[in-house]
């Protein structure tokens, strides 16, 4: 395990380039052990530098080589995601008795947000934070009323901090002037190698849940919520991602929503393991949201390589979107997303990075 000393904390920012007439930053965030590398076009982490147990640091996230090519990101590396993570069914949804049309960018349906999400704006860069305890940066942006056909003004604030203990700490805040969804998450895929292995199947996943909400041919949620137990993916006892992978026919691997236990909107808990066991690196990821979207890159065709100078190949790394459910604003069933005036929404999830 990795010893959690008491060493220094950093925080820097260096120009990357520029989006129009706006300019990017790369802020690095980093302790004795761990390096986090974010800018703040779409608010995207862009590399994390974490420690085997041999203490040799590799980035285990996907991305690209440069900031520049971020901006064409159909697999959203390390973004994060807006105003709403996930498919919405149809485009549309019903909101205090209107029908609220939204853009299409996945064939008939609206996904992550829509054609120019979150993760494809330029934040600004609010604040530093510097002290004995942590380390961030915080960003915010203006959503504005008809974005993407949402409804309000929603303004959003993220803030990524780094502590002594090695816990990247993502929390989001948000608040509208009109009643509209509000889902967001973050994007990364992890390869607990540092990519040197070209596959995640080998990786160890442990879940905290025993259902998940039910899709349908397109991925679309049906409204149920089905018991794990005996399915191949349950994932309530430690496996190897690759044990039943292949009964999964859908998608040809994972893509799926897990109810997390012991939800509750105000307290943040362990909801799953991931770690590999050749490097030893173990990641824990903590959250208050009520789902996980479990995604193996099951659509990666070694078309791209990233910056550890590896392709990226199917399978090559894991999304762990906290989340509430996909499709949530068309299912009664499912937890509200829904931000009216005058309530603040504020969650939280920490990635937790270690060795065995």
């Amino acid at each position: 395990m990795i010893e959690s000393k008491k060493g220094e904390l950093h925080v820097s920012s260096a120009p990357c380039g520029e989006s129009g007439s706006d300019p990017l930053y790369l802020i690095t965030l980093a302790n004795d052990h761990v390096v986090i590398e974010i800018t703040n076009f779409g608010a995207i982490i862009t590399a994390i530098f974490a420690p085997d147990k041999n203490r040799q640091q590799k980035n285990i996230v996907a991305g690209y080589q440069v900031i520049e090519d971020y901006k064409d990101n159909p697999h959203y590396f390390g973004c994060l995601l807006g105003r709403n993570a996930g498919r919405i069914s149809g485009s549309k949804f019903e909101l205090d008795g209107e029908t609220v049309f939204l853009s299409k960018n996945d064939g008939p349906d609206h996904l992550h947000g829509g054609v120019e999400g979150f993760n494809k704006k330029v934040w600004m860069i609010k604040s530093f934070t510097r002290d004995e305890r942590e380390v961030g940066v915080t960003m915010k942006y203006l959503s504005e009323d008809g974005e993407e056909g949402y409804p309000g003004n929603l303004w959003v604030t993220v803030k990524y901090t780094l502590d002594h203990h090695n816990r990247l700490k993502i929390v989001y805040e948000a608040v509208t002037d009109k009643s509209t969804p509000v889902n967001l998450s973050n994007h990364s895929y992890f390869n607990l190698s540092g990519f040197e292995t070209p596959d995640i199947l080998g990786h160890r996943l442990w879940v905290s849940a025993s259902s998940y909400t039910e899709s349908d041919e397109e991925n679309l949620p049906t409204g149920k919520i089905l018991p794990l137990s005996g399915t191949a993916v349950d994932f309530s006892n430690s496996k190897m991602i690759g044990a039943d992978i292949a009964k999964v026919q859908q998608e040809d691997g994972y893509n799926h929503n897990f109810v997390l236990n012991d939800y509750d909107a105000e307290s943040v808990r362990l909801a799953l393991t991931l770690s590999e066991p050749t490097s030893g690196r173990v990641l824990n990821v903590y959250t208050d949201r009520p789902g996980v979207q479990v995604y193996t890159a099951n659509d990666w065709t070694a078309n791209i390589t990233g910056p550890q100078g590896y392709p990226y190949y199917k399978h090559s790394a894991i999304a762990l979107e906290t989340q509430a459910f996909p499709d949530s604003p068309n299912h009664a069933g499912f937890p509200d997303t829904i931000l009216r005036p005058g309530e603040r929404l504020i969650t939280e999830t920490i990635y937790e990075f270690t060795t065995e």
